[in-house]
């Protein structure tokens, strides 16, 4: 043990060494002099002791903390991964710093840690509430959690986009900035991390106890509920001042606890020690090489967007390894098993009437108006109304070919991660070679989708595609594919507000013709899935059941996964990632009584082409004169459902 924290220390000191060489031209007695406290006499003697010391200062200690309230939390629910990430609070945390900031920046500046702790525990005890005690110590706590992320995400980029004169700040914030300009936030942080040795000094008896057990710690005189509740209280304070002085940092709480123990970590003391020292490490390291590829690239690379691309392949790689994938969630949404003769003209009609209002019906300064629109403005409006029909009814289709295809109903594009790399392939060939991300193409959309898809397909072999595992793996690499945006983002040029609207998924740029090809696509995607009903009923049964029917599986699933990824691009490359609406219309059909393929393909299109109307013109009327993007309101109404959809069980 002795070795351990002796070889984890020398690398400490040595990285630290070198981190600090990274923007100092200064030699390296002249940094011993500034240490040993000589005034900074020159700007790289000042850049030296402002900048770069508290910038080392701040990821040792924020390292630290995220490592041990990892440790904490995954010896807390016997559950290797659980972080303060995987459970909500980061994102709760950022939800209430991004609320409170936009309310009075000078209350954020008092109150802010307070509001991020607000946030973090809203944040876990939704997640607990969804996942139940049962679910605590598996698979379900964790899905929970990165439901509630997405919820809660879309809301504060929300929040952000409608007060875009912070945007910019705030989204750097969000994806996790080291970077300091003197020893303030050091010194505001290092008096609030007092429970650090209190929870060394005093948790590990507690922890010792509940690895054996609820039912034996009990017996050895524990008081089980008070002592989970203050411990986890501890974990969301630490985390969340953490949050509020340098931002969303994710996937070091996660992955150094299991580091610590495949490194011989035994007893719940140890193990916190060493997550503290690991997790310092480890942030510190991914900071150095962050601020290295900024120096190469001249942009900026969030701390946090760096974590995150070690990060997310190692939540993949222990939920691969250390969890089951569980056959949770196979099962149809519960509603009728058939469907009412008047749905279909239900749905029509309301589809019909929804783009009459969108129309017709609008806000003015004199009041609201609702008349048939002049030229100009029908020129405006009928593109827009268009295309999030279109929208809607291609992302449900898709959604139903996929939860059919792999036989899970948590699978969606945005939930498996398709929507991230059609996102991701236009956010980088804008970095890369420049122009407006919506000239980039539908065609390098597709091959961002199509990547994670094979990627997806590879990962979730192993556990024949559970439903679980499929939602963490693909929610996981959407995770992963974010940081690269963020840092995309974070180059601070004139479109990124632009890039930031596109990204909620907004109609407010499309043109008549880019309306035109999106319809004709989703018409031309919904047609060719009808036609490959057969397939998609029989798939939906079972392999075996489809191979002795004589259908080519192999061959049927490829085309059919191909055809859900080129509408999915065609549809992310026009209005940006919509989320959760390939998830939400195929339950919609399922509960209407649209059990088979052709009637589930049809109606759940309809209801897709209705909640996009309904999403697209809400924003544009909810707050008039400003607009909402459309995806935004779809990915909160779906979110809230996702997270429903996890919980129905445990509420019954």
């Amino acid at each position: 043990m002795i070795q351990r924290y002796t070889l984890c220390g020398m690398l400490l000191l040595i990285i630290a060494g070198l981190h600090l060489q990274i923007e100092t031209p200064l030699t390296a007695a002249a940094q011993w002099r500034l240490l040993l406290g000589d005034t900074p006499t020159d700007f790289a003697g000042y850049q030296y002791w402002f900048s770069s010391l508290p910038r080392v200062v701040m990821a040792l200690l924020v390292g630290a903390v995220m490592g041990l309230t990892g440790s904490v939390l995954q010896q807390l629910l016997q559950n290797p991964l659980v972080s303060p990430m995987t459970l909500g609070a980061a994102s709760g945390a950022w939800l209430g710093l991004v609320v409170i900031t936009l309310i009075s920046p000078t209350l954020a500046a008092l109150w802010g840690s307070w509001a991020a702790i607000a946030g973090a525990m809203l944040a876990v005890v939704l997640v607990v509430l969804i996942a139940g005690r049962t679910g605590l110590r598996g698979l379900p706590v964790v899905l929970a959690g990165m439901a509630v992320n997405l919820l809660l995400g879309a809301i504060a980029s929300g929040l952000v986009l409608l007060n875009d004169q912070y945007a910019r700040n705030l989204f750097i914030w969000g994806a996790g900035d080291l970077a300091q300009t003197d020893w303030g936030w050091v010194e505001w942080l290092l008096p609030r991390l007092w429970p650090i040795p209190v929870l060394l000094l005093l948790a590990a008896r507690p922890l010792t106890l509940l690895r054996l057990g609820d039912t034996a710690a009990q017996g050895r005189g524990m008081n089980l509920l008070p002592v989970m509740l203050v411990l986890i209280l501890v974990s969301l304070w630490l985390t969340s001042v953490s949050i509020t002085a340098v931002g969303l940092i994710g996937f070091i709480g996660l992955l150094t606890p299991n580091l610590a123990r495949m490194l011989g970590s035994r007893s719940a003391r140890d193990e916190m020690a060493f997550s503290l020292l690991l997790g310092a490490l480890l942030l510190l390291a991914t900071d150095a090489l962050a601020l290295l590829f900024s120096q190469w690239s001249s942009n900026l690379v969030p701390s946090g967007a760096a974590a995150a691309l070690i990060g997310a392949p190692a939540l993949i790689w222990l939920a691969r390894n250390r969890l089951g994938g569980g056959d949770a969630g196979r099962q149809l949404p519960e509603g009728r098993q058939q469907l009412h003769p008047l749905t279909a003209g239900l749905l029509m009609l309301t589809a019909v009437m929804l783009a009459c209002l969108s129309l017709t019906l609008a806000p003015t300064a004199e009041g609201w108006q609702w008349s048939w629109p002049d030229e100009l403005v029908l020129s405006l409006r009928w593109p827009r109304v268009l295309a999030a029909a279109s929208a809607g009814a291609g992302l449900a289709v898709a959604g139903v070919v996929l939860q059919r295809l792999i036989r899970n109903p948590l699978a969606s594009p945005d939930i498996l991660g398709l929507s991230a790399g059609a996102t991701l392939a236009l956010v980088m060939s804008v970095v890369l070679f420049g122009g407006s991300i919506r000239e980039a193409g539908p065609l390098v959309a597709f091959g961002g989708s199509l990547a994670v898809l094979a990627l997806l397909l590879l990962l979730g072999r192993r556990h024949d595609y559970a439903p679980g595992m499929m939602a963490l793996t693909g929610i996981s690499l959407a995770a992963l594919l974010d940081a690269v945006v963020q840092f995309s983002l974070a180059r601070g040029t004139e479109d990124t507000t632009a890039i930031l609207g596109w990204l909620a998924g907004s109609t407010y740029r499309i043109s008549s013709s880019q309306s035109v090809l999106l319809a004709a696509g989703a018409l031309l995607g919904i047609l060719l899935a009808v036609l490959a009903r057969r397939a998609l009923t029989l798939i939906a049964i079972g392999d075996d059941f489809a191979a002795g029917r004589g259908l080519d599986r192999s061959r049927a699933r490829i085309l059919l996964l191909l055809l859900v990824a080129l509408m999915t691009a065609l549809i992310t490359s026009m209005l940006g990632p919509i989320a959760f609406v390939g998830l939400l219309a195929p339950h919609m059909a399922s509960m209407l009584g649209a059990r088979r393929a052709v009637p589930q393909l049809l109606v759940a299109a309809a209801l897709g082409l209705v909640l996009m109307l309904l999403a697209d013109w809400f924003g544009r009327i909810l707050i008039w004169p400003q607009q909402i993007p459309a995806g935004l309101l779809a990915s909160v109404v779906g979110g809230s459902y996702f997270v429903w959809l996890l919980a129905r069980r445990r509420l019954r």
